[in-house]
């Protein structure tokens, strides 16, 4: 993965993740799921990258679809 990518959504739960890639893809937004999970526990994060110019839609996609983004911190 580039460098330039941007984090635009953060969970832990799979089928969340795969929604909103595919709610974004079908925008004509390229997305990438980076998955930190420990297959075994589950534990950690799946994260949802997408292109510096395609950022700001896709934020705004994601706040309209009313997923909320589990990362609190940012």
């Amino acid at each position: 993965m580039e460098n330039n990518w941007v984090r635009v959504f953060r969970t832990t739960r799979p089928l969340q993740a795969e929604l909103i890639k595919g709610m974004l893809n079908e925008n004509d937004i390229e997305a990438v799921l980076l998955n930190k999970q420990a297959s075994a526990f589950q534990v950690g994060d799946i994260e949802l990258y997408v292109g510096p110019d395609d950022a700001e839609d896709a934020m705004a996609l994601i706040q309209s679809s009313q997923y909320e983004d589990t990362d609190n911190e940012e």
